[in-house]
């Protein structure tokens, strides 16, 4: 496939050469002369401007991290009106269910159809072609983005209509983040009783407390510097999930309660 690609930076870089490495021609963005030789060394083919990414491709895809930069890349920039009719765009970008549904009012009239692919992982899972991928959209648009998805997703679930992807992985992430919050509890308690916090966190990965969230705690050997880890992210996504419940008129109930403070 003919694919370009928005967003090459800590997750989109990855997913840049597994595409690569999968046989697709692929069309990255590069602002400047440094990012631009860099993506050649992979492979790719590096492009200056938004145009050259959409020009002949089949599926755009795109990585970036807010909500406001997905709309300036799409609609302020010119993104989805240099997408020729038929063409897939992709967004990766956890962001309102809203956005992207905002985006594909804008995009009805160039033809193109578009899909959220929320990802749930990390970069080396990227690498190992094993990130979760979950999508929201019409099934035609779907099967348009999954040859490209699956060059670095595994599993890639169709979870439901256009904003089905966010929302689905809002839920994990405040899932997620909650566990964050318990295990932070568990610590507590675990000092209360006399543990201390690494012999913790080396036991009960073992045991049925293990979680995902268990085991990248352990690994970063406290709650606190794992937290730090993932802050960013973390806190731009629980604000987005609170944001949306707050629109319904709802919040997220007991999760909250357990959710670190400053998320």
């Amino acid at each position: 496939m003919r694919l370009g690609f928005v967003g090459a930076g800590r997750m989109g870089r990855p997913m840049v050469d597994r595409l690569v490495q999968a046989g697709h021609e692929v069309r990255v963005l590069g602002r400047s002369p440094e990012s631009r030789s860099a993506l050649a060394d992979s492979g790719a083919a590096a492009q200056a401007d938004l145009a050259a990414v959409a020009d002949g491709a089949d599926v755009v895809l795109v990585c970036v991290f807010t909500d406001d930069q997905v709309r300036q890349v799409c609609v302020d920039d010119g993104l989805l009106a240099a997408m020729r009719p038929g063409t897939t765009l992709v967004v990766h970008t956890t962001c309102n269910p809203r956005t992207v549904e905002g985006l594909a009012e804008h995009a009805a009239p160039h033809g193109v159809s578009v899909v959220d692919a929320a990802i749930s992982g990390g970069p080396h899972d990227i690498a190992a072609g094993r990130l979760t991928i979950l999508v929201g959209g019409d099934d035609a648009a779907f099967e348009a983005a999954r040859p490209a998805l699956s060059a670095y997703g595994d599993p890639v679930l169709h979870v439901g209509p256009l904003g089905h992807g966010q929302r689905v992985k809002l839920v994990n992430n405040a899932v997620f983040t909650a566990n964050i919050g318990l295990l932070a509890a568990a610590v507590d308690l675990g000092k209360q009783l006399g543990i201390d916090e690494s012999t913790l966190l080396s036991a009960l990965p073992h045991g049925s407390a293990a979680s995902r969230a268990l085991q990248g705690v352990a690994g970063r050997g406290s709650v606190a510097a794992f937290f730090d880890s993932v802050g960013e992210f973390v806190r731009k996504d629980i604000a987005v999930v609170r944001s949306v419940t707050a629109d319904l008129g709802t919040d997220l109930g007991v999760l909250d309660a357990v959710i670190p403070a400053g998320s």
